[in-house]
């Protein structure tokens, strides 16, 4: 009797989660259901998309599944030994509710619809979109007559971004070229299949990271986590692809001892967002750290060349001169949910401008990880677990210091070396990261706009602070009690 009683509250606690995700892809079957299609979708930062319901009450609406969801996800991790007695029930289990995910419309960010727009310039018009914009090609003469019967290019061309070049790398816009390639020009089938690719991606990742592990735990932080399931399958961001090649390049290095497989990832990974570079040096000296520093400096540039013919051989595609690169510089010349948007606002004549601030900061970042690289090149004893502490520090400062474009999907670049971090951090960042979503809404409210990055920053920084500061306290009174 106990153990069906027990058996029935695994079950119960499973479908919870279960029932959540669908209450949030609800919206998207509906509307998908009344338009037969989701072209064109303009429903942008609207949960409930046409209906008479306020977006205020949206919103509210919206918090209240994320909050249920949120609860349910860290209680399933928690009482992970009891919910998840298989590896393959747990993985079972990450592939129906990335599925569900499947049916939700991207309705926080647009990005995909630009992604798909620029792989149909390039295989389909034969476009360079380094150099020629969505916008530019559409509006030349005659060209517009493809709108009418290419719906993935034209809701390209509606997007944000249609008057920008591609500002990724080329790994990102070879795989944007074969999805747009075999879309035929149907939004539809075009979404569906970038969401499946992203559910294998995901999939592949909690692979990866159970096989790195061997820790049921970072595998359910990672592949139950509303807020990767969100970004990564329902808004189709290519950030978990960087995930997955930086975990490939782990997986090699560590499992594989192979540091070819490791460089040539980590090469496809930065192909994708140049930050991944950031790890390169770390993987090399780890790799080489029973050799003595005149090899290990020789080793490091062998591996960095090849890891810079690897990232420049899919530029080869693209490149006609320098404006290749330029996407290193668009996105860090705008402003968007960062600390430097407040700046601006409220500092309108500061002693030092923000992009002195920002110049400032990024020669100190420099500077500090390469004198970090130096000192770990002639060091004797090399952790892993200790570097790769140090690496995410690299990556987080990065993330909340340099970039003056940040973007809550970006929080996923902290989830490959997670296992490796201190216990308070593996515990904070899952949670930043669903906070991260719960200040997004206020664009569901307020809409799209450079000026609600405001509050989203002011609400996603005092959360996160206000959980450091709780977790501390929590972890006090544990350690009172215990004692």
């Amino acid at each position: 009797m106990t153990e069906i009683k027990q058996d029935t509250k695994i079950k119960f606690i499973k479908s919870l989660l279960i029932i959540g995700n669908i209450l949030l892809a609800v919206p998207s079957i509906l509307y998908i259901i009344q338009k037969k299609t989701i072209y064109p979708f303009n429903s942008y930062f609207h949960f409930l998309y046409e209906t008479p319901v306020n977006r205020l009450t949206q919103t509210l609406l919206y918090i209240l599944i994320l909050t249920f969801l949120s609860i349910i996800y860290f209680l399933l991790v928690k009482k992970r030994k009891e919910l998840f007695t298989s590896t393959k029930k747990m993985f079972v289990f990450i592939a129906i509710n990335a599925l569900l995910f499947v049916t939700i419309l991207p309705f926080t960010c647009s990005d995909v619809f630009y992604y798909l727009g620029i792989g149909r310039l390039d295989s389909t018009y034969h476009q360079n979109p380094y150099y020629t914009t969505i916008k530019d090609f559409v509006e030349q003469e005659n060209h517009t007559k493809y709108l009418q019967t290419d719906t993935v290019l034209a809701q390209g061309y509606h997007n944000d971004w249609a008057d920008s070049t591609v500002v990724y790398g080329p790994v990102w816009t070879i795989i944007c070229k074969i999805v747009g390639g075999i879309s035929f020009g149907n939004l539809d089938f075009a979404l569906l299949i970038f969401k499946f690719i992203h559910v294998c991606i995901h999939l592949g990742n909690s692979y990866l990271i159970h096989k790195i592990a061997h820790k049921k735990i970072f595998t359910l932080l990672y592949g139950l986590n509303p807020f990767v399931l969100m970004e990564g399958i329902a808004c189709v961001h290519n950030d978990i692809f960087v995930v997955f090649f930086i975990l490939l390049a782990i997986y090699f290095l560590c499992k594989r001892k192979n540091i070819w497989g490791s460089v040539l990832s980590l090469a496809m990974a930065t192909g994708i967002k140049y930050f991944a570079i950031i790890l390169l040096p770390f993987f090399i000296i780890y790799y080489f750290r029973k050799e003595k520093p005149n090899r290990r400096w020789g080793k490091c540039i062998q591996y960095g060349c090849l890891f810079m013919i690897a990232l420049m051989i899919p530029y080869l595609f693209y490149l006609q001169d320098g404006q290749v690169l330029s996407g290193l510089f668009i996105q860090q010349e705008k402003l968007a949910k960062s600390f430097y948007l407040i700046l601006t606002e409220y500092f309108n004549n500061p002693t030092i401008s923000v992009t002195q601030i920002n110049h400032i900061l990024l020669v100190s970042f420099v500077i500090i990880y390469f004198f970090t690289c130096v000192v770990l090149m002639y060091k004797k004893n090399i952790l892993f677990r200790t570097e790769m502490k140090k690496a995410n520090y690299f990556i987080m400062a990065f993330l909340f210091l340099l970039i003056t474009n940040f973007q809550p999907w970006y929080i996923l670049w902290l989830f490959p070396l997670l296992m490796w971090q201190r216990a308070e951090n593996i515990k904070w960042i899952p949670q930043i990261a669903l906070m991260s979503e719960f200040a997004n809404s206020i664009f569901l409210t307020y809409g799209e706009g450079w000026q609600n990055g405001i509050p989203f920053t002011f609400v996603f920084i005092v959360g996160s602070l206000g959980i450091r500061i709780i977790n501390q306290e929590v972890k006090r009174r544990k350690k009172k009690w215990r004692n």
